[in-house]
């Protein structure tokens, strides 16, 4: 059963292909993780998953989604995860961050109080995009972002990178998926800049290929760099699959290890033909066409799903998402189903 076969990148060895994806949590103070976050990541470490990779953690106070999300912007922030992936490490899975910034996704209200836009009276910042196009109706006009605003992007995404490391994080994942700043930029629906960053793809893809080179040069060698991506925006005229494996291809040499392959997230009233698994096909073509590690994620909630998933050669790694805050001990379940062994803490073995 291979979901539960070790996965190696660079010097790392997940010890199997269960990887718990990013889940925003709405509830840091100031961009600072508590201790709602050590006991909800550290549950899904416990749980047995191969990798943790924590939620959407923003490059600059900017680059948030809400008031509420985590970040790595200073040093308190850098210090406050220090015990969260500690934590995880030492039960024998992976710390992994998602580096992020929301662009027009940015300033809004936590799901639970209606995801809508922040009023200027409750506290709206101004967002930033490729163009001064809203997300949606009634959201805020973001501003175009000139060359020193691309440039303070990228630098951001390195000094994120930079305290990731002392932060004890082994892994990080860049997105570029779900609507936000990076996505902005390859889509053409959202990016209709005339200059270096906007039209050709190569031009749209610029920014996110700046990005992953700031980010190499300071991340170890030895140290894995995944990249997660919307294979397609469900809208005629924007981002598809055959972008997608091109990117693929072209960030191969960047250092790139992985592709965490979602969809949607840019066009508020996509028709998307969700059904379990939807989106692993996707995973699969950029694998096999662009030979790169990928990553299969989204509706997958059996075990034995999961193990098919990989057994057929469609993706290297599964990403458990809302199964696991259903359940956060499902690699354990799933080994169990499987018949596979996998090992309980010290503390938990007597009920094994």
């Amino acid at each position: 059963m291979n979901l539960f076969t070790p996965f190696a990148q660079r010097s790392l060895s997940l010890r199997n292909r269960l990887v718990i994806a990013p889940m925003c949590q709405y509830s840091a103070t100031d961009g600072v993780p508590d201790d709602w976050h050590l006991v909800h990541l550290g549950s899904r470490a416990v749980g047995g998953a191969g990798a943790v990779i924590v939620e959407a953690t923003a490059v600059s106070a900017e680059g948030r989604i809400s008031a509420g999300d985590v970040g790595l912007w200073n040093d308190a922030q850098l210090a406050a995860w220090q015990p969260i992936t500690r934590f995880i490490t030492t039960q024998g899975a992976v710390a992994g961050v998602q580096l992020a910034h929301a662009g027009r996704k940015a300033s809004v209200l936590p799901p639970w109080q209606g995801g809508h836009p922040l009023a200027a009276d409750a506290g709206a910042w101004q967002t930033v995009a490729p163009s001064a196009v809203p997300f949606d109706a009634h959201w805020h006009v973001p501003q175009a972002l000139d060359a020193a605003g691309i440039a303070k992007v990228v630098a951001d995404f390195r000094a994120a990178a930079v305290r990731a490391l002392e932060a004890g994080f082994q892994l990080i994942e860049l997105h570029a998926a779900h609507g936000y700043l990076l996505h902005q930029f390859i889509s053409p629906l959202s990016n209709h800049r005339t200059d270096e960053y906007g039209g050709s793809f190569e031009n749209r893809t610029r920014l996110v290929r700046e990005v992953i080179g700031a980010v190499r040069e300071v991340w170890p060698e030895h140290l894995p760099l995944w990249l997660r991506i919307s294979a397609t925006d469900w809208t005629e005229g924007g981002w598809d699959i055959e972008q997608s494996v091109q990117l693929a291809r072209d960030i191969k040499s960047l250092g790139v290890d992985l592709i965490d392959t979602s969809s949607g997230g840019l066009i508020p009233h996509a028709k998307i033909p969700v059904s379990p698994g939807y989106q692993v096909p996707f995973a699969s073509r950029i694998r096999h066409d662009a030979g790169i590690a990928t990553g299969a994620v989204g509706l997958i909630t059996e075990s034995t799903h999961a193990a098919r998933i990989i057994d057929e050669g469609a993706a290297d790694v599964v990403l458990i998402a809302r199964e696991s805050l259903r359940d956060p001990y499902f690699p354990r379940r799933a080994a169990q189903e499987l018949g596979m062994p996998i090992t309980a803490p010290l503390q938990y073995q007597r009920a094994w």
